[in-house]
């Protein structure tokens, strides 16, 4: 129980990601067990500027330059934060990982185009030397999840995209589920908070 594990959350908005994070976070807590947690993008201090940029509706970014933001964004977090934590003995916890740029730029602005999904595995392959232990892929409707993701804050550049930009999301999430069925186990995300963390708590195995 105390080897090092990486677990990444994913999920469209609104499925509750940070609630659940944060329950898992204390259940560990609560086991002894030593985490460092974090996010994508983001989650180191060149990383973090580049979110700015990704999130900030003032960003005018072409496809491209978005996904190529985003694996620069990830080589920071990476080398400076993900490698040493596992390297040091310790868990990490991080909200969004390889998954989402599959689903968000690999669906969501390529719509799954088969020549954009290889280019995506092969910066995957050439720059992601380490793959998460489990990924938990916190599974809602997406009118359920647009719905919640409205009513708690300002949208960011992502979030106030529409419908069907969601729905392309959704669609990359179930694509990596049955691609990587030994990594990613589907959560119900409905229901009351105590039962997604039990969820959580059970597909881990802690």
């Amino acid at each position: 129980m105390t080897k090092a594990r990486f677990i990444t959350f994913e999920g469209t908005e609104g499925v509750g990601k940070t609630t659940a994070i944060d329950g898992f976070c204390r259940h560990l807590e609560d086991l002894g067990i030593a985490y460092v947690r974090t996010r994508e993008p983001g989650g180191a201090d060149v990383a973090e500027v580049i979110r700015q940029m990704l999130l900030s509706k003032d960003s005018v970014l072409h496809d491209d330059t978005e996904l190529l933001l985003m694996f620069a964004a990830r080589a920071d977090h990476l080398h400076k934060t993900i490698l040493p934590a596992l390297d040091a003995g310790k868990w990490v916890v991080c909200d969004r990982f390889i998954d989402s740029t599959v689903a968000y730029q690999g669906f969501g602005r390529f719509g799954g185009d088969k020549q954009a999904l290889a280019r995506i595995e092969l910066l995957i392959e050439q720059f992601v030397p380490c793959l998460p232990d489990v990924t938990l892929w916190l599974d809602l409707d997406v009118a359920t999840g647009m719905m919640r993701a409205k009513s708690r804050s300002q949208a960011d550049r992502f979030e106030s995209l529409d419908t069907r930009f969601f729905d392309q999301v959704y669609q990359g999430l179930a694509h990596q589920f049955a691609k990587h069925p030994n990594r990613i186990r589907r959560v119900d995300a409905s229901g009351s908070v105590e039962e997604v963390a039990v969820r959580i708590r059970q597909a881990v195995g802690v």
